[in-house]
């Protein structure tokens, strides 16, 4: 097998790691094949991929979109970050739960986060190429998300020699508690 697949303790949720062949040149590795990932029981049909670059401390998210949900396979190309995802299937046994990995150029790791899921990332290194794949377009009219430092889900960021560097919009993301008022009703 050219993947591992570890599981979390939220299902569905996974982390991946390839196989990687090194020698004095340096290494190789596949970062997706269609068919070892539905193998694994990854069947998803990906159809955007997408790329950032953002300075340490930037924290992107809690992101998720309303329609056109989005499946996400993310890796770093540079640098490191801490990357979380938030079960936000109401009907989940672990709706509202989180998981976190570190992802680097290093440990060559990748999470593979199932639609229905918020997301979001932080900078640990000087500087993070960021790259994932996604299971549905881009939506900018369905865009949503949830405040990165929400007290009810008490995800542990980890404590960085850096000012956390939030866009205006993701200052302004609804708390866990609103998105549960929006989606379960008053």
């Amino acid at each position: 097998m050219k993947f591992k697949k570890i599981e979390t303790k939220i299902e569905d949720l996974f982390i991946i790691e390839p196989t990687v062949f090194s020698d004095n040149r340096g290494c190789f590795f596949e970062n997706y094949n269609k068919n070892d990932f539905y193998e694994m029981g990854i069947k998803y049909d990906f159809v955007q991929d997408n790329q950032s670059k953002s300075q340490k401390g930037v924290l992107r998210g809690l992101h998720f979109q309303k329609e056109n949900v989005q499946g996400k396979l993310v890796r770093v190309l540079s640098g490191e970050v801490y990357d979380v995802a938030v079960d936000l299937r109401v009907k989940s046994k672990t709706f509202g739960k989180w998981e976190a990995v570190v992802l680097s150029s290093e440990n060559k790791k990748m999470f593979f986060i199932p639609p229905f899921f918020a997301h979001g990332f932080l900078v640990l290194s000087n500087e993070a190429i960021f790259t994932y794949k996604c299971t549905d377009f881009y939506n900018k009219n369905a865009e949503s998300g949830i405040l990165y430092n929400d007290k009810e889900l008490n995800i542990s960021w980890p404590k960085i020699d850096a000012e956390i560097i939030l866009s205006e919009k993701d200052k302004k993301l609804q708390t866990f508690t609103n998105f549960k008022k929006n989606c379960l009703g008053k």
